[in-house]
């Protein structure tokens, strides 16, 4: 019996897409690291085609095998190395070198390496760039362990290492110092750009890019200068050019495949092309959108790709023209409408680009569309208070959306509530009301009454402020006759609990509550008529967050504080029922479910609990979930219930939890294995390196022993069969000289029967029973023979039953017991 998988934390898609530089295959796939993740983009359709799954943490690195253009290196900082075929999504093989590995790079000049940033043993902040051994033996799980440093005190940066004409030097950089070594002459450079004479202050290196064919190293500087250095095989005889057009730090260089044009990105978001390294000729493409973290290259130099900080994917053509976009999560610098699942597209909608809402679809990780909701041009000058969303809230059914901007200022606070209906024709959303100041100041809270069966016309909202007020917002029909809508919103209701200020509120399932916390104390009031009905204030401290129980803990109200405590009321009684000492920062509850999962911030480390609010113990803890502070969680609606091997996991069933941290990483749980379990068919991939890997080799290699096994779905039975052993025709076509062998129509008859399956050779007393048979079918019934027929075809293969093998009959056997049927046994009647 296998033991369920444990529960693990997954970066998922939402992950960084600039981890590592991307890569083109040679038809025009897309590669690039994506949090635990590899990822293959179609180009012509920016479709996600495979999410290949195996690393236990961030991926560093992708590279093309060199040897093979069908297969893939992949780094992590788990230490392992996998080899892909990524047109399959299969992992062949994993190396394990047993040290985080920060860069990749895979050169064709080297068979059986590959080299890998590692930090060094026994000191902080130090990097050595090694050459790994991947050895061939057989298996899918190897130890590499083979390591020789290559060079010491190297940057952790992939960009900051490169390698030049086919291999033959590696440079590195390193604030102010340049390092290039030969392998062959086992020669080492080092350089520094501090002796030059240079006016600006900030010649700090950022990145390096060797000429494909030249000996000329490309090095950009945190001064917007881009350095071109030659003849540096001399230490003293070196000479470099400089190239200057970015006010700001080059991000990333990359020479085109001849070698004539080099590119440079930076903060200013321009693509630069400078042709023949000259600084007269040079063309842009701007407005890019972000800035410029990674440039790519295909082989055939018919496209680049550039990544940006927003998680943005560009493609462009050779003639500078732009030809697809691939927008991952967007990561802004606060995310204050907090995690928000769209009912309709099931997607996470929260902060995008500033003053926009972006809808995030989490199994393509790519966003869908983004709604511009402030509608105000963004000045990118720091110091400028300029209106920002802070908050957003859907309606049960997604037909409306409610949002909040603000501006700080000093004197006049502005704020603006907006209504926005779905619309079908447009497929998005249209603006509907607009209400400038509905608080005198911050909103803290907004929800909407989620009850599916209620029309529209019983739709309402609550926004909670600082202002000390609670305010409900229904809508009514609107009187104007010129108006081109039907309806509109307005303020129905104010209340207030002791002049203290609202900061959450929320409704119960079936809509009949309404559950506001005034710092201190939670009040409940009759959504119909808007009475005051009870007040809960115990433990002390201000109410952090409060949620009402679901399905049959709908009689619960839970609700946690800013003095470290998790407090559940019994509605009924009007009473504590429990109360646990945790230091809660978010709480959510599970729309399909009645667990609650809270997640806690105690030791530098989030935990998660996950509990019903009838039961003071949880039903499930992950101490230790990520070192990271955990802002935001979301349960996300499953499109098919996902099948649990444990109990305890039952609460992942029907819907997904998703964390934001406070480093905007997007994170998920999951009971899926690191290593997904190849199928028979897809183990034959991973063959020996050594053997060249095409159709034919496939087809006519080595012929194994396979076992089918039971198709236990459709609980059927199957025969077993072993493969026959190697056919003598495909041993001598493999082991002929080719300028021996006969025509391919001598040859293709024989290597046709030879994939055929022989029929069993019968003995001579089978046949004269067969004769014997055949002689006494004029004596049998047709009824009989249909009887008898049924009965041979089962006996021609042996079926398993319940473990055991049915016993077969030989034809003298079967002949008796038909003469045993036509017996009449009447007579027996008569006793």
């Amino acid at each position: 019996m296998v033991a369920p998988a444990t529960l693990r934390v997954v970066r998922c898609g939402g992950s960084t897409l600039h981890g590592a530089r991307a890569v083109f295959s040679a038809d025009s796939y897309l590669l690039c690291a994506s949090g635990d993740f590899v990822k293959m983009y179609c180009v012509a359709t920016e479709e996600t085609l495979r999410v290949m799954g195996g690393h236990g943490d961030l991926v560093t690195g992708v590279q093309l095998n060199p040897h093979n253009h069908m297969q893939l290196y992949s780094s992590s900082l788990d230490g392992s190395i996998k080899l892909w075929d990524f047109m399959d999504g299969i992992p062949i093989k994993t190396f394990t070198v047993g040290s985080k590995l920060l860069a990749l790079y895979a050169l064709a000049s080297s068979e059986d390496s590959v080299f890998v940033v590692i930090p060094k043993s026994g000191e902080r902040d130090t990097f050595q760039l090694v050459s790994v051994k991947l050895t061939k033996a057989a298996g899918q799980d190897l130890e590499a362990k083979e390591l020789s440093v290559v060079l010491d005190g190297v940057d952790a940066s992939p960009k900051r290492i490169a390698f030049g004409r086919e291999g033959e030097y590696v440079a590195s950089v390193k604030e102010v110092n340049l390092q290039v070594y030969f392998f062959k002459q086992k020669q080492l450079n080092r350089f520094s750009v501090s002796a030059t004479k240079t006016k600006s202050g900030n010649n700090q290196f950022s990145c390096v890019a060797c000429h494909p064919t030249e000996d000329c190293i490309a090095t950009g500087h945190a001064d917007g200068k881009i350095r071109l250095w030659r003849n540096f095989c001399h230490k003293k005889e070196y000479t470099f050019s400089t190239l200057h057009w970015h006010h700001d730090t080059v991000m990333d260089l990359a020479f085109s495949v001849e070698g004539t044009n080099l590119l440079s990105g930076g903060v200013e978001s321009v693509l630069v092309v400078w042709h023949n390294e000259s600084d007269c000729q040079k063309d842009f493409l701007p407005r890019l959108g972000s800035p410029i973290e990674y440039i790519s290259m295909s082989s055939d130099g018919a496209l680049c790709c550039t990544l940006h900080t927003d998680n943005r994917i560009t493609i462009i053509n050779s003639n500078l023209r732009f030809s697809k976009s691939i927008q991952g999560l967007i990561k802004s610098m606060d995310v204050k409408t907090g995690l928000v699942v769209d009912p309709r597209t099931k997607a996470l909608v929260l902060n995008g680009e500033p003053g926009h809402l972006q809808f995030y679809c989490l199994q393509s990780d790519q966003q869908l569309f983004s709604l511009d909701i402030v509608q105000r041009q963004y000045i990118h000058q720091a110091g400028l208070n300029q209106a920002d969303l802070v908050k957003v809230a859907f309606s049960a059914q997604g037909k409306w959306l409610a949002t909040v901007e603000e501006r700080e200022e000093v004197t006049d606070p502005e704020l603006q509530l907006k209504l926005w209906f779905y619309d079908e024709e447009t497929q998005s959303f249209k603006l509907n009301t607009r209400i400038n100041m509905p608080h005198e100041d911050r909103i803290t809270d907004m929800c909407f009454r989620d009850m599916d069966e209620l029309e529209d016309d019983s739709l309402i909202l609550v926004t909670a402020g600082r202002d000390r007020v609670f305010k409900v917002w229904v809508m009514v029909e609107d009187t104007d006759p010129e108006a081109q809508q039907s309806v509109s919103w307005s303020c129905d209701f104010v209340g207030s609990y002791h002049n203290y200020q609202a900061t959450n509120c929320c409704f119960s399932e079936d809509g009949s509550l309404l559950a506001v916390s005034f710092e201190e104390t939670v009040t409940l009031w009759d959504s119909v008529t808007w009475d005051l009905k009870c007040t809960f204030c115990h433990p002390p401290g201000k109410i952090r967050n409060i949620c009402f129980g679901r399905l049959t803990c709908s009689k619960y109200l839970v609700g946690a504080t800013d003095y470290g405590f998790l407090c559940c009321w019994n509605l009924l009684s009007c009473a504590l029922e429990w109360s646990a000492h945790l230091n809660v920062l978010v709480l959510q509850p599970d729309p399909l479910s009645e667990h609650i999962a809270a997640v806690s911030w105690l030791s530098k480390e989030s935990s998660l609990f996950v509990f019903k609010p009838n039961e003071p113990r949880p039903i499930y803890v992950q101490r230790n979930l990520c070192k990271e502070k955990i802002q935001l969680a979301a349960f996300v609606p499953r499109d098919e219930p996902e099948m649990t091997g444990s109990e305890k996991y039952l609460w992942l069933r029907r819907s997904q939890l998703f964390f934001l941290t406070d480093t905007q990483e997007l994170l998920t749980l999951s009971t899926k294995s690191l290593e997904e379990r190849l199928t028979p068919s897809s183990k034959q991939l991973a063959v020996e390196e050594s053997l060249p890997v095409t159709p034919f080799s496939v087809l006519l290699g080595k012929h194994r022993h396979q076992k089918s096994q039971e198709d236990a779905d459709l609980g059927k039975l199957v025969a077993r069969h072993k493969r026959a052993q190697d056919s003598p025709a495909v041993k001598e076509l493999l082991h002929t000289p080719a300028h021996v062998l006969p025509s391919a129509s001598f040859l293709c008859p024989i290597f046709i029967n030879s994939l055929l399956i022989s029929k069993e050779n019968k003995s001579a007393e089978e046949v004269a029973d067969e004769v014997e048979m055949e002689s006494e079918k004029t004596e049998d019934d047709s009824d009989e023979e249909g009887d008898v027929t049924e009965m041979e075809q089962e006996d021609t293969s042996p079926m398993e039953l319940l473990g055991e093998m049915t016993c077969k009959l030989s034809k003298s056997q079967e002949k008796e017991l038909r003469k045993i049927r036509k017996m009449d046994y009447s007579w027996i009647s008569a006793f």
